[in-house]
């Protein structure tokens, strides 16, 4: 088995991103699976054609996306990406889209085929904390998230494919509020690395209790 697991560039002005200081982290084989990991472009579009490449050159059995959502505490595996770019920032190629679709003959929304529930379990059953996130955001962590499943669904029906966010690192929070949680990059990859064994060793969730009441 093979497992893509993709990490952004910093963007907004900052010099890391802890998603892929994490990624690069990881071990090249974890419960038996040969683990790709690549950088990618926090660009919307310019995401994809990385991805998609990989892709073609190494034909991942899944592939799990990482981005940093700065002032979350814990690690937040996605459950669901809406086709919809709506950027509070520009990008990293100066691109902000405005109430824009990211795929015009694309579903409303897709939903991960990861196990995210068994992947949350895993990663508390290290002492982590982590829960089911519902919004991926509007920017490029639900580009990527969204363009994959796409990707999936239109031409890859057999692979699987979702996003997992994580926190800022401690070092990224000094010049932030007083009480902006960080989390040190061997935790965050600790994590990365038990949602890769979770979807290595279950190719169904469980039915748990998750959910949002607001």
């Amino acid at each position: 088995m093979k497992i893509l697991v993709t990490g952004f560039e910093p963007f907004g002005g900052a010099v890391i991103n802890s998603a892929y200081e994490a990624v690069k982290r990881l071990p090249d084989v974890i419960a038996g699976a040969e683990v790709i990991k690549i950088e990618i472009p926090t660009m919307f579009g310019k995401d994809e054609e990385v991805v998609r490449t990989a892709v073609e050159k190494h034909h991942p059995d899944a592939i799990l996306c990482v981005g940093q959502a700065g002032g979350r505490s814990g690690i937040t595996v996605e459950k669901v990406a809406i086709n919809l770019m709506e950027a509070r920032i520009p990008d990293n190629d100066g691109k902000q889209p405005i109430d824009a679709t990211i795929k015009e003959d694309g579903e409303n929304a897709y939903f991960s085929s990861l196990p995210v529930k068994c992947m949350v379990q895993y990663i508390k059953e290290a002492k982590i904390p982590a829960r089911v996130s519902y919004t991926a955001g509007t920017f490029v962590c639900n580009d990527i998230m969204y363009r994959v499943l796409y990707m999936i669904d239109k031409e890859y029906p057999h692979m699987r494919g979702g996003f997992v966010h994580v926190p800022y690192l401690p070092e990224q929070t000094l010049d932030l509020p007083e009480g902006t949680p960080g989390m040190p990059v061997e935790m965050i990859a600790k994590a990365l690395e038990c949602s890769v064994r979770a979807i290595v060793e279950n190719e169904e969730d469980v039915k748990t209790i998750s959910g949002e009441t607001h």
